[in-house]
């Protein structure tokens, strides 16, 4: 029984000696994923986000792409885990996870794919762009905090 107890403690000392930010990173990708599935749903309500899931399986390449968006929420989501723990793999699953959620949002909202299940509409090329660059901010400063303060790349080199 003592031995549990031990191993708790091993566990809580090694979660505290992650720099501030790093942990704030990775709170913040957690955060800001759960916070946007539950927006979204409240968004569009039970009824809508039903018959989105349906308008998604009408067909093979809209479903490929409405599966291969959920994994790569776990997969964030997992990352995230992964760099509060310190695991360097964590911090480079998400730079790739963003990288491929940028192509993908940028090919389907220049109307280069089709279907275009997860795009960003506007009025033109430049407006399209530039809200593209305001949706992908926040995981741009996320990335910055992982790889710019010295205390941060000092804990993964650690790790």
């Amino acid at each position: 029984m003592s031995d549990t107890f031990r191993e708790v403690q091993v566990t809580i000392r090694q979660a505290g000696r992650a720099p501030v930010t790093v942990l704030i990173a990775g709170i913040t990708i957690i955060a800001i994923r759960l916070l946007d599935l539950l927006l979204s749903g409240i968004e569009l309500g039970v009824d809508e986000l039903l018959n989105f899931v349906h308008r998604s399986a009408q067909a093979w390449d809209s479903t490929l792409i409405f599966i291969f968006s959920q994994l790569l929420f776990f997969f964030e989501l997992r990352c995230a885990a992964a760099i509060i723990k310190g695991k360097n793999w964590g911090r480079w699953g998400y730079i790739f996870s963003q990288i491929v959620t940028l192509c993908y949002l940028f090919v389907a909202s220049m109307g280069w794919v089709y279907p275009e299940i997860f795009s960003i509409s506007g009025e033109n090329d430049g407006q399209i762009l530039h809200r593209l660059i305001v949706q992908k901010f926040p995981d741009l400063l996320i990335i910055m905090l992982l790889f710019l303060p010295s205390t941060s790349r000092q804990f993964f080199r650690k790790a």
